[in-house]
């Protein structure tokens, strides 16, 4: 069978404010046992491994969530290996996605969806998270300038957890290689600034189908989806 990408809601709604439950977590996970995404009120960072659902609050400290927990956004797929490849010495996120994205033209996989895990050995790890905002029509940018906290990691084990959008996809997602980090221990976490890497081992899939799940209440059609809003969602990547 093939392989699909389950995706909750558009990033570009999510921009916009949109940031209202569309499923829950159970959902998600029956779909998917990798990715990555948000919480109802943007209430923190999502990283979905191994089956399980993780929220790295705003402070970057983790806990599994419960089944019922909203989810306004996320894009998950059941991870198989099917490229696997070591990386040593990558010194930070651009060397990370350059390789990344050189292993998957070599299988002319450019213009398909990818979903990617890393386990390995980070010398530090650059990344946030933050806490709720209720909102109706405020901007992702305006949230996470009030709620978005930083902090870093240093020499600690864990897994990068991403997926990759082609250009053509804007809006639907981001394109390219967005990338969430767990520690081993399941304790620490968020999305990904930057990082360093000793050494990590690679498993990568291609995707070439998705199933869009987009908001069933009229308040989605009030948010204006044909903006041009590539900018403002590379400000808040």
């Amino acid at each position: 069978m093939e392989n699909k990408m389950y995706q909750v809601s558009t990033l570009q709604a999510l921009a916009l404010g949109y940031s209202r439950a569309v499923i829950n977590v159970k959902e998600l996970i029956q779909n998917g046992d990798t990715g990555l995404g948000t919480f109802e009120d943007v209430n923190g960072e999502m990283i979905v491994m191994d089956g399980h659902c993780y929220r790295a609050d705003q402070s970057g400290s983790v806990s599994e969530v419960a089944s019922e927990t909203g989810v306004p956004f996320a894009a998950v797929a059941k991870l198989n290996g099917d490229q696997q490849f070591r990386l040593d010495h990558m010194p930070d996120i651009g060397s990370i996605r350059t390789e990344l994205t050189r292993k998957i033209e070599e299988r002319f996989g450019l213009n398909s969806m990818h979903i990617v895990r890393i386990d390995g050995e980070f010398e530090k790890v650059d990344a946030r998270s933050e806490a709720p905002y209720r909102s109706h029509h405020v901007s992702l940018k305006e949230i996470l300038g009030q709620t978005q906290e930083a902090f870093l990691f240093e020499n600690i084990r864990g897994s990068l957890v991403g997926v990759y959008f082609p250009d053509y996809m804007d809006g639907i997602n981001m394109p390219g290689w967005h990338l969430h980090f767990l520690s081993e221990d399941r304790s620490k976490g968020g999305h990904v600034f930057d990082v360093s890497l000793r050494e990590g081992e690679v498993k990568v899939d291609k995707i070439t189908n998705i199933y869009l799940n987009l908001p069933k209440e009229a308040a989605f059609d009030t948010y204006s989806l044909k903006e041009d809003l590539h900018d403002e969602i590379k400000s808040v990547e």
